[in-house]
């Protein structure tokens, strides 16, 4: 742990946060790296006495911790206050602050399509969930529902952001406008060949938002282009919350033709 920027998450072997994040150092012309710090939940208090004895510059935090890294911070920002979850981590003023970018990385690819949005389900209840949720009520969203294997998460969720918790075995039951996967089911990795949608369950279904980014063609995407289902890659948002991001770390905004060039390539090269 010895670059002034990194991540935290467990398991991280999908992130390329490292690739996005040092690139933008090298092209600004910035000191430092940033490296992946995988990090246990049972190692967190631990890693997050060591960002404070090394005085880390920024931290961008990953599943599982968005939420359970809060209590170690000094503060949050409105945006994490109002979401309740953070993907950010950076000082000011001597204070280890949280802030949470994925909110403005979940807008920005859904603003062509706001119109045609009047309900949106949203899978999964961690903190990607919860910015899916802040992110939805923003653009105005009519009607809003959450659902989660674990129905207290889902209820829980539900009940901060005022919105409706669905039971996970009926979340096909009825037609929505738009789905938004913030679960991990489809990630490279253990999860890659799963979905948390039914293959059959899209009829009436407008739009798919994956979260997942790594592959940039998950199942849940695939089958529901299958079905003539327009989709969303979750890259689009990793893009747009990583330059966030940069920017509150650095004041540097990079360029996001050159960040989602460099993105693709490496993604198309490695199988992603």
């Amino acid at each position: 742990m010895t670059a002034p920027y990194g991540i935290i998450g467990w398991p991280l072997g999908h992130s390329k946060s490292p690739l996005l994040h040092n690139w933008g150092l090298r092209t600004s012309g910035l000191p430092g790296t940033y490296e992946a710090w995988p990090t246990e939940p049972k190692k967190l208090k631990a890693f997050m006495a060591e960002v404070r004895a090394r005085h880390i510059k920024g931290v961008s935090v990953t599943i599982p911790h968005k939420q359970a890294v809060m209590p170690f911070l000094d503060g949050l920002t409105d945006r994490a206050t109002r979401v309740g979850a953070v993907n950010t981590l950076f000082w000011a003023d001597g204070k280890l602050l949280g802030d949470n970018t994925d909110v403005a990385g979940i807008v920005a690819p859904l603003v062509p399509h706001r119109e045609a949005i009047a309900s949106a389900l949203v899978l999964g209840a961690g903190g990607a969930a919860r910015a899916a949720c802040a992110a939805l009520q923003e653009l105005g969203v009519a009607e809003i529902a959450v659902a989660n294997r674990t129905a207290k998460k889902a209820g829980l969720l539900a009940q901060d952001f005022g919105i409706t918790a669905v039971e996970w075995e009926g979340r096909a039951a009825r037609p929505w406008s738009l789905l938004v996967n913030t679960t991990p089911l489809g990630m490279k990795g253990e999860h890659q060949d799963q979905s948390p949608w039914p293959k059959d369950g899209f009829g009436g279904v407008g739009l798919v938002f994956d979260l997942v980014y790594n592959p940039v063609r998950t199942v849940l995407l695939q089958d529901a282009k299958n079905a003539g289902v327009t989709v969303l890659s979750g890259l689009q948002m990793f893009l747009q919350q990583g330059l966030a991001q940069f920017e509150i770390w650095t004041g540097v905004k990079l360029d996001e033709k050159g960040a989602r060039q460099l993105l693709m390539m490496d993604l198309l090269a490695t199988g992603g």
